[in-house]
Parts: structure tokens; sequence; C-alpha cells
């Protein structure tokens, strides 16, 4: 009996937490976030200048970089490659986790939400390249609203399912969405088709519901084999090695010629990341060739994929950037690393919350955050909202207030872009006569040729995230430009 009133007492604390996450995440205060016209904007490795008159993007220095990622004098280009990347935030309402009463992750779920994102983001690149943007990118409303309780964001997601019918802009672009469209309208018709039901499908991948190859209660089952449970806080570079599991073990035919190497005492070994462009899931061997563009990699989606020659790779660097603060001496080299088209954002965090880095202007981050409690969104219906999955308004913080304790993300097709990668990132972790030290190193041969395991120890790789029990309320809205 005594087991059984503890039990209650324990599942009433569980319910009254999450009711109490649930109201203090569902706020959003107007705010607007200040954007220079004379300052060039950084996002994954594209520049954007908001000048309407020539003014070229500083590029000394710039690996990776090209003419063709520069786009001049459109706000709007920004905006719509911005709410492109998808968001991954606080859900509520959604069924009981593993271990756990909990239905909601408000509250304590943030990293883990950074890390979806980011391997969302490796996603995007590996299914539907860098210069793919959500057609209803610029349509998502600002969220500008003084208040968004519980009970109002159950309505939102019932008037996006409501504004996809009843909307004629969006019910054009569904009807030109349709199965009928591709085998009878134009070539661009077909291609808008296979890229709706490819990012219909990743955004799947990250739901809220035990199937889900990398949703959230994968996430924690499997971080339940490194002694986390439900509700438990994570950080950047358990994160990580949690992905890297979620990845392998996946079933899903779309995941299947992708995998995550996770680096090991910020040391990147070289045939390690080979041998993982090299071996492929499902038994397929490198001798067996197919097309591993991201078109035809995209089409296999619904059905059995033809796996591509070589496996393409996630690479996810834990790192400290500093003492209990980051050094001001690594900025710049964040800057360099969110400069890199093949870069898929830094997770991380500043000292009272976790986000999702994903550009700079001067001196601010440009981030994603995932402190914005949603409702539970049922993916198994086929025309589910996507609203809710992009974020239409970026915000910003000063580098000085990012934590030291993060997670950096690459993407490499191949084995030849690794070597480049390995080749162009290197010139940048060669330390200045103020930087003693690299943030990480390229080292050739295994891990195993240096009696490494390939686990994480928590006690010795994993650093503390520094936070503080009290929480601001997280702001959102649009940006200003200034």
């Amino acid at each position: 009996m005594e087991n059984k009133g503890s039990d209650e007492v324990e599942k009433l604390k569980t319910k009254f937490m999450s009711m109490w996450h649930n109201v203090k995440y569902s706020w959003a205060l107007k705010s607007k976030t200040p954007f220079s016209r004379n300052s060039p904007v950084f996002l994954l490795g594209k520049c954007y200048h908001f000048k309407a008159e020539d003014v070229d993007c500083p590029s000394e220095d710039w690996h990776g970089g090209s003419d063709e990622n520069l786009v001049m004098g459109n706000v709007e280009a920004f905006r719509k490659d911005f709410a492109s990347r998808l968001w991954l935030t606080y859900r509520e309402d959604f069924p009981p986790l593993p271990g756990s009463t909990l239905t909601s992750d408000c509250g304590w779920g943030c990293m883990l939400r950074a890390g979806q994102m980011m391997m969302a983001q490796g996603l995007v690149l590996h299914v539907l390249g860098r210069d793919w943007s959500w057609p209803e990118a610029l349509t998502i409303q600002p969220l500008d609203v003084e208040s968004r309780t519980t009970t109002a964001a159950k309505r939102l997601v019932t008037s996006l399912q409501t504004s996809l019918q009843s909307n004629p802009r969006i019910s054009e672009s569904r009807q030109s969405l349709a199965p009928q469209a591709q085998a009878s309208g134009s070539a661009e018709e077909a291609d808008a088709h296979l890229k709706e039901m490819y990012h219909r499908n990743l955004v799947s991948w990250f739901a809220d519901v035990s199937s889900a190859p990398l949703g959230l209660h994968r996430l924690v089952r499997l971080g339940m084999t490194f002694g986390k449970q439900a509700g438990d806080w994570y950080g950047p570079a358990m994160v990580a090695h949690i992905l890297k599991e979620a990845v392998k073990e996946a079933m899903e035919p779309g995941l299947a010629g992708i995998t995550v190497y996770v680096s090991q005492d910020c040391t990147v070994y070289n045939e390690d990341v080979m041998d993982c462009h090299k071996v492929l899931k499902a038994g397929k061997t490198s001798g067996e060739t197919a097309d591993s563009s991201p078109a035809a990699q995209s089409s296999q989606l619904s059905t059995t994929p033809t796996l591509p020659e070589n496996q393409a790779v996630i690479i996810l660097i834990p790192v400290r950037l500093g003492g209990e603060r980051t050094n001001p001496e690594y900025f710049e080299f964040a800057k360099r690393i969110l400069r890199l088209e093949y870069c898929i954002g830094i997770i991380g965090g500043k000292l009272k919350q976790a986000c999702y880095f994903v550009g700079f202007q001067d001196d601010s981050l440009i981030y994603m955050d995932p402190h914005y409690c949603q409702s539970f969104v049922n993916v198994s219906t086929s025309d589910f909202p996507l609203q809710s999955y992009h974020c239409p308004s970026p915000k910003k913080m000063p580098f000085s207030k990012m934590d030291p304790s993060c997670t950096i993300g690459f993407y490499s097709r191949s084995a030849q872009d690794y070597e480049r990668i390995r080749e162009e990132v290197s010139k940048l972790l060669e330390p200045s006569p103020k930087e003693k030290y690299p943030v990480f190193t390229f080292l050739q041969g295994r891990s195993a040729d240096y009696g490494l395991s390939a686990g994480l120890s928590t006690e010795t790789r994993e650093w503390p995230f520094l936070r503080e029990t009290r929480r601001t309320v997280p702001t959102a809205g649009d940006f200003v430009l200034l």
C-alpha cells in the first residue's frame, strides 16, 4: 500500500510540474530582433547583405564560401532561408516517455531538441541540398502574440489545419502537389511534389511518438543506456552520442545511406571517418553502385531504397571553448565555422538555456530557440500541418553569452568531401599567437590504434553546462532592420 501511495504522489508531482512548465513555456513576449543593414549576415554557409547597393561580402579567410552563396539586398531571401530550417521545440500532450509518466519535455528537453534541429539540417543537406527552401516559408505568422497559453496552442494547430483547406494560396499549392499532378503536370510540379513528400517524411522522423527513429521518445530511451532518465538534463556531448545510436539503429529506408560519427576527446580520427563512409547498412557493399544525388535519394523514401555507393557521414565534434565562460579568442573561430557550406550548425547555449546556433552578424550569434511549448502533432495523417515545425523569427545573442560547452556539426556526403572538409577546417584550426591550443584536431589512423573505445565516459568527456535554476521567459517575434 505504501508503494502504491508513493506512486500516486509521484504521478501527481509529475503532472503538476508538467502543467507548470506547459504554462511557463507557452508565453511569447512581443520582441523585435535587430539586424543591421550595414553588415553581412551568415546563415549556415550562406551570406546575405541587406543593402540594396552592390556591397561586397567580406571573403578573406572564408574557406568553403563562394560567390554563388552570396545573396545581395534581399531580406526576403534570408527570411525564407531561415524559416525553411526545421524547428524542433518543446511539445506537450504526446504519449508518455519511456520509463516515466511525462507527456511533455518542457523545462528539461531543450538540448535534445537542439540536437534534433542540427540532425535535421544534416538530413536536409543529405536529401534536399542546401539550396532547398520551403515554398510556404514566408506564409508563417510571426510569433508576436502577447501570450500563447496551452489552450491557445491547441487552437493554433486546429486553425492551421483549417487554413490548409481554406487559404486559396495554400490550397492551390496543395492541389499542384497532388499525385495526379505528378503524372500529368510539368516536370517542375513533379519535382515540387517529390520535395514536399521528402519534407514531410523528414519531419515525421522527428515526431513525438515511440516509432519515430529520431523522435524524443527514441532519444530518451537511448539516453537511459547512458544513465539518463526522462526529465534529466542532457549535455551537448551526450546528445551527440545519443543521435549516433539513434541513426545506427534506425530502420527507415531514407536513413539507410547516412551514419553519424562522434569525435573522441576533441580528436577526429581520419580512418574512423573513412570507415564510416565505406560501410553501408543492410549489408550493402561499396562495390555496388547507385545514383547518390539528393534528388535520386529523395525518390527512394517511399520505396525499397537503392543505397548510394558511399555512406554519407554527419560528423559531430563535442568541444569546450574556454573555462567557465567562452574564451573571446574563439569567437572568430566560431564565425569561420558557421561560414562553411557543409557546417550544420552548433548546439550549445547560454547560461540559462540550450540553443541551436545557425549563423551570426557582427558579434552576435543567430540561433533557433527550442524553448517554446507547442502541442503534439499527429504526423500519421497525410496532410498534417507543417507550420509549427518552422520558425519565422530568428533570435540573436552576443557571443560573450555563449556557454563554452558545445557540439559542432558537419555533413560529409562522400570520402572525397571529407578530404576537402579536413583540409579546409585544418587551416581554421591552426592556432594563432593568442590561441595556444586548437579547438579540436584531425589525426591519422583510428581511435583503436590509440587504445580508445568508441563509448562516452560521462565522468571524463561530458562537461557541465552552466545553468541557473531560474529561467527567463523566452522572447520571440519578427526581426527589424536598423
